[in-house]
C-alpha cells in the first residue's frame, strides 16, 4: 500500500483502512459522533404525518377539481401552507404522494415560486412593493424603516424573517416584493395578500404594531383580514359553508377611485376604444 499523504495528489493513493457497511447487529447509535443526533436512526416507523384525515380529505376535494390530477399542485402546497405555515419537506412529500409525483418535481414548483415559503412563517406575511414606481414613492424607505423596527438598527430584519415565533401570535415575516400591481396606489403593501394603500413609513410601523398586538386592521379595499395560514386555506379553495360568513369573509371594495379615473374620463368624453379587426395570421415558412 502507499502512504497517505498530507495534501491530496493525483494518482493511486490507497485508504489504510475500508468501511463496509454496518451490518443489522451494529450498534449505530452507539458508535455515532453525536448519539443524540443519530437518535431513532435505524427507526422503522416513519416520523408522525402532521396532515390528518380532514387535510387528506381536502386534498381529494381538490384533486376532484381537475381532469389531470397533477393540475392539482399549485392550491394543493396552499394546503400545505394552510397547515404549517410554509411548505416543508414532510409537505412536499405529501404532495407527491397524493398526486403520484416524485418529490423532485414537487419541489421544482415549490421552489420555483416565490409565493410558497420554505421557511416558517409569522401569523401576518408582510409583504412591501419595491418596484420601479412604489420605490421612487417611499416604498424602499418604507421597508428599511419595517427593517429596523421589527429587528433593530444593528440587525435590521431580513427578506422573509420573522419578527417572533414563527406562527405564534403577533409573529411578523416580512418580505419586499416585486409589484404588487397597485401603481396608481403606490407606495403599497400587502398583509396575507390584503391591500394597504398609500403608506407611508409611519402608517406601516402603526400597522405592523397593531398586528402584533393581535388586532387586524381592515385593509385599504378587498376581504377583511385573516392571518396567514387563513389566506392560504382560501387561496387552496376553501370557505365557510355558511352563505353570511362566506360573504362577510371574501366581500370587500376592491376598486378604487385612482383606478378607474382612466375609465371616468373616456366615458365623460364618449371615448372609445376601435373595434378588433380580424386579421390574418403571418404565414410561417415550413422547414
Amino acid at each position: 500500500m502507499t502512504h497517505p499523504t498530507a495534501v491530496p495528489e493525483p494518482g493511486p493513493h490507497d485508504a489504510k483502512t475500508t468501511h463496509a457497511a454496518a451490518g443489522g447487529d451494529t450498534d449505530v447509535v452507539g458508535i455515532a459522533p453525536e448519539p443524540a443526533v443519530a437518535e431513532g436512526i435505524l427507526a422503522d416507523a416513519p416520523a408522525a404525518d402532521i396532515f390528518d384525515a380532514d387535510t387528506e380529505r381536502q386534498a381529494k376535494e381538490i384533486i376532484a377539481r381537475y381532469p389531470v390530477s397533477r393540475s392539482a399542485l399549485l392550491p394543493m402546497l396552499h394546503l400545505v401552507q394552510s397547515v404549517q405555515g410554509y411548505v416543508s419537506q414532510e409537505g412536499i412529500g405529501f404532495c407527491a404522494r397524493q398526486l403520484d409525483l416524485t418529490d423532485a418535481e414537487v419541489s421544482a414548483v415549490a421552489t420555483f415560486y416565490t409565493m410558497y415559503k420554505r421557511r416558517p412563517c409569522g401569523e401576518h406575511l408582510v409583504s412591501v412593493c419595491t418596484n420601479t414606481l412604489c420605490a421612487a414613492l417611499g416604498g424602499d424607505d418604507i421597508y428599511r424603516k419595517l427593517q429596523t423596527h421589527l429587528g433593530s438598527a444593528e440587525s435590521p430584519l431580513g427578506h422573509e424573517e420573522t419578527a417572533g415565533t414563527p406562527g405564534e401570535p403577533g409573529s411578523i415575516t416580512l418580505e419586499h416584493a416585486e409589484c404588487l400591481a397597485a401603481c396608481d396606489l403606490g407606495p403599497v403593501l400587502q398583509v396575507n395578500y390584503e391591500y394597504f394603500d398609500n403608506q407611508t413609513p409611519e402608517k406601516a410601523v402603526e400597522l405592523v404594531d397593531a398586528l402584533r398586538a393581535g388586532t387586524k386592521p381592515a385593509p385599504t379595499r378587498g376581504a377583511p383580514l385573516s392571518d396567514f395560514k387563513g389566506a392560504e386555506l382560501q387561496l387552496a379553495g376553501f370557505f365557510p359553508d355558511d352563505e353570511a360568513t362566506y360573504r362577510g369573509d371574501v366581500d370587500g371594495p376592491s376598486q378604487a377611485v385612482e383606478t378607474l379615473r382612466g375609465a371616468q374620463i373616456a366615458t365623460d368624453r364618449g371615448w372609445s376604444a376601435p373595434g378588433a379587426q380580424d386579421v390574418p395570421l403571418p404565414e410561417v415558412e415550413k422547414k
